[in-house]
């Protein structure tokens, strides 16, 4: 079978590695590879699929259906791989092999693909994915090998920092981003083991569980940092709706009172992750995104 890459994968690892590498052009022959090695059935390959690794769904020798995840180093697979073996199937789906990711291979347990909660109404969504991430905030490993929320946002902050300088437009919004990050890991509360990159779009429906998470990045310390990405869900229709400012503030304050997090950290957690992805949305030349979201930040 002819491994090709989905439209929506080659355009975003093209803005994660704008000068190339040579991943895409490896990745037939890996995955060629790592269905030989597993004796896999080859079904068809997820379509649109993610934005940083290849889905493909096959079948083990004994006919178990499974889904085969290929993805390159700097999607860090093996922190995913260590992730999910921590939460062993808690709310998260489920490792269907314990190997390593030297190539960047997962072998995982399938769920139903092309059912996630974004396809419920809104309200029940939203309550959906609160229940699957509730699941994941646990207490990391001891001698962890994850990020830190820290070290994320570090590094975030000095791709925003360089945002401002050639876009003076954002430098408000950037300045308010990083102050508040500052005065949030001053105080923060907990370490817990997060999702990382979590939305609707990333809880998919199960067999086992009614809905499990799927495509962690991810990273240590405080819930609030986890929720706020989901604060901004269907971004598209908050903005074009001439309620949308009174709308997030009170998705805010039902998903902080629901998951017993601070509703003002909630709040300055979601300003800076909005603000982080709108000046990047910008710097790669997504320009309806990067108003959407920075539109968004300038509620909060």
């Amino acid at each position: 079978m002819a491994f090709e890459p989905p439209r929506r994968l080659v355009r975003a690892l093209g803005e994660t590695a704008p000068d190339g590498d040579d991943w895409l052009d490896r990745l037939p022959e890996a995955a060629e590879r790592a269905v030989r090695a597993r004796d896999l059935t080859v079904e068809r390959v997820q379509v649109p699929g993610g934005r940083s690794s290849l889905v493909v769904l096959v079948r083990r020798a004994d006919g178990t259906p499974a889904v085969l995840k290929l993805a390159p180093r700097r999607a860090r697979p093996e922190s995913e791989r260590a992730a999910l073996a921590h939460w062993g199937g808690r709310g998260a789906v489920q490792l269907a092999e314990d190997a390593d990711t030297t190539e960047g291979v997962l072998l995982l347990e399938r769920l139903h693909p092309d059912v996630s909660v974004r396809s419920l109404p809104e309200s029940k969504a939203l309550l959906e994915a609160a229940g699957a991430l509730r699941r994941l905030w646990v207490q990391p490993p001891a001698d962890h090998p994850f990020e830190t929320v820290a070290q994320r946002t570090g590094r975030q902050a000095e791709a925003m920092r360089a945002g401002a300088v050639t876009d003076p437009e954002v430098a408000p919004l950037v300045d308010a981003a990083l102050g508040v990050r500052g005065e949030l890991l001053a105080g923060a509360p907990e370490e817990r083991l997060l999702h990382g990159t979590f939305r609707q779009s990333k809880v998919l429906a199960g067999d086992r569980m009614p809905w499990l998470a799927v495509g962690p990045d991810p990273v240590v310390g405080e819930s609030a940092f986890d929720l706020a990405r989901l604060v901004r869900d269907r971004v598209e229709d908050l903005v074009a709706q001439p309620s949308g400012a009174s709308t997030t503030r009170r998705r805010i304050k039902r998903l902080a009172e629901s998951l017993e997090v601070d509703q003002e950290r909630l709040r300055g957690w979601t300003l800076f992750r909005a603000v982080e992805s709108g000046v990047r949305a910008r710097r790669v030349g997504r320009e309806q995104d990067a108003e959407l979201l920075l539109e968004f930040a300038g509620w909060l």
